[in-house]
């Protein structure tokens, strides 16, 4: 499990100092975690996996996926929250048009790489 933590650690972009901080220990009571001379308390894997969206199962075994979705999803689905509903409702009509334009780049990216027509034409 402690390679597992530096690996969230890293993969969430914290230095030691950061990540203690968050977790509310110093980075030397940290690094002694860390470096696996001191046990994690199960307090900390727990704010671990909330706080940072971490399969819980997958930090304590290996099994799985790191995160239990994006890492952003879980601020937005925040965001989303507090919107109004018509609010809403406009954001999720440019999120879905927003996924149309990815999908019609994608596909040009696609074609111009296995020798399509190379202009780019979206349609």
């Amino acid at each position: 499990m402690i390679h597992r933590l530096k690996e969230v650690r890293k993969e969430l972009g914290f230095n030691q100092t950061d990540f203690a901080k968050h977790l509310g220990i110093t980075q030397t009571a940290y690094s002694m975690i860390e470096n696996g001379n001191r046990p994690l308390a199960d307090k900390y894997v727990k704010v671990i996996c909330s706080a940072f969206n971490v399969n819980e199962n997958w930090f304590i075994t290996g099994e799985g996926e790191m995160f239990l979705s994006s890492p952003y999803e879980k601020e937005f689905i925040d965001i989303f929250s507090r919107l109004a509903p018509e609010t809403q409702q406009y954001l999720l009509l440019m999120a879905k048009e927003l996924l149309k334009t990815q999908e019609r780049l994608l596909e040009s990216k696609d074609k111009q790489q296995a020798g399509g027509n190379g202009g780019g034409d979206l349609e």
